[in-house]
């Protein structure tokens, strides 16, 4: 989805493709309401609420912030850092060409992007973090963060002039959220009971339907970046239907090498990491090297998973090692995979050996500038906002102390009012059934 491929397709609208894109971009949309549904099943329940409005708040606050600045900062001529202000608040996005759809279209489909890409990042600090500061820093990060890489990459900027293949998001949306996701559960610190007691999923039908209604959505994300309904969106899209199923079917043969049962949660995950891993060579690679892409992608992120497990870091639904170490070995694969046969630039194993180190390049430099740029927002957010709720308020969930309402009733005959004026979290029904730490 770069700058290129809008501006090598004639400025005049196309029926078929405005259709197609119209269709892409609902189906990117869904996939954030499919992302709460994927980590609200993972959490507990008292925290079931919180956490997916955490990933709903985001199409509201994010949305905005794209259609006033972030847009803009993405996409307007600027420099090679950073885009300009010449459409600050949507000004010239018309219905006019851009390529071969409406501008105004290809502005919408662009944040849907940008409204993802900040969701991914609450799943590191779920169960722990008050949710009006949240708020605030998503808001922070889609301008000053996502725009500015996005623009680097596909805007015209300098990483995509270098030579970077990204074609839907590899660099730009899944090692982006998770190097932010890193620096801010490192600012959190972990949950109170994280390494004490097991914090279990409380739904994992949830999961799997998260899971299932993210893969659908994928396809708009995936086949969507061709701009159009064109040979590039056929093949990102078999290559989007392949590679899940490859590393679904690894992931499920290591957990039953591992521990001899394959667990639905390992099922849910191998099939996102899958298709996390197949973003940035979507419309780059053959499917069979889609197949092999998602094939290979279950190893990293699977060992990185149990390896983060032992660690204090108390990333809570591992995005960094299933959106970070999947997008990064996707993006590497690309350089070494990509084929012009294919639409692509030739990777290593074409003879462009020099295409993997630019792929490096764009992975470190984008995990760098966003966690040390997340790093300081979230310190700043600190400065006006506290970041963590108080223990009594983990302790009785977040749902009732952030939201005022739970996800589950234990009592149909009971209704729990919280006084407007209350200065300390009224206590729900979790606080008795479930123990204390």
């Amino acid at each position: 989805m770069s700058e290129s491929l809008v501006q090598s397709a004639p400025n005049a609208l196309s029926a078929s493709d405005t259709a197609w894109m119209l269709i892409a971009t609902a189906l990117v949309l869904l996939m954030t309401p499919a992302l709460a549904l994927f980590y609200g099943g993972l959490v507990r329940a008292k925290n079931a609420l919180n956490t997916m409005m955490m990933s709903i708040a985001s199409l509201g606050v994010v949305g905005l912030v794209w259609a006033i600045v972030g847009y803009s900062f993405a996409f307007s001529s600027g420099n090679q850092w950073i885009g300009g202000v010449d459409h600050v608040v949507l000004r010239g996005v018309n219905v006019d060409a851009r390529g071969s759809i409406p501008h105004v279209l290809f502005m919408a489909y662009q944040g849907t992007f940008a409204i993802i890409t900040a969701a991914l990042i609450s799943g590191a600090l779920v169960e722990r973090m008050r949710f009006s500061a949240y708020l605030l820093f998503i808001a922070l990060w889609a301008a000053l963060v996502y725009a500015p890489v996005a623009h680097w990459v596909w805007g015209g900027g300098w990483l995509g002039r270098a030579g970077v293949l990204d074609y839907a998001g590899g660099t730009v949306v899944h090692v982006n959220a998770a190097a932010a996701a890193l620096a801010v559960a490192l600012v959190l610190g972990p949950r109170r009971d994280y390494g004490r007691q097991a914090l279990l999923p409380h739904n994992v039908p949830y999961v799997l339907l998260g899971a299932a209604l993210l893969w659908f959505g994928w396809f708009g994300f995936n086949a969507g970046s061709a701009l159009g309904a064109n040979t590039g969106a056929a093949l990102a899209f078999v290559n989007t239907f392949l590679a899940p199923m490859a590393t679904l079917v690894v992931w499920m043969g290591l957990d039953i090498v591992r521990t001899g049962k394959a667990t639905a949660v390992g099922v849910a995950t191998g099939i996102v990491v899958g298709l996390v891993a197949i973003t940035p060579a979507a419309g780059f690679v053959s499917p069979a090297s889609a197949i092999v892409i998602g094939a290979l992608a279950a190893l990293p992120s699977y060992f990185a998973i149990l390896y983060r497990a032992r660690t204090a870091l108390d990333d809570s639904l591992d995005v960094v090692a299933a959106h970070g170490v999947g997008g990064a070995t996707g993006a590497l694969l690309t350089g070494v995979l990509a084929s012009a046969a294919w639409g692509g630039t030739d990777g290593a194993l074409a003879g462009n050996v020099g295409q993997v180190g630019r792929q490096l390049l764009g992975l470190v430099v984008v995990a760098a500038y966003s966690g040390a740029l997340t790093f300081v927002l979230i310190k700043a957010v600190s400065l006006a906002l506290p970041l963590r709720t108080v223990t009594r308020a983990e302790r009785t969930g977040l749902d009732i102390t952030e939201h005022g309402e739970e996800a589950y009733s234990h009592d149909e005959g009971t209704v729990l009012v919280l006084p407007m004026e209350a200065a300390e979290p009224v206590p729900s029904l979790h606080s008795v059934l479930e123990p204390s730490s």
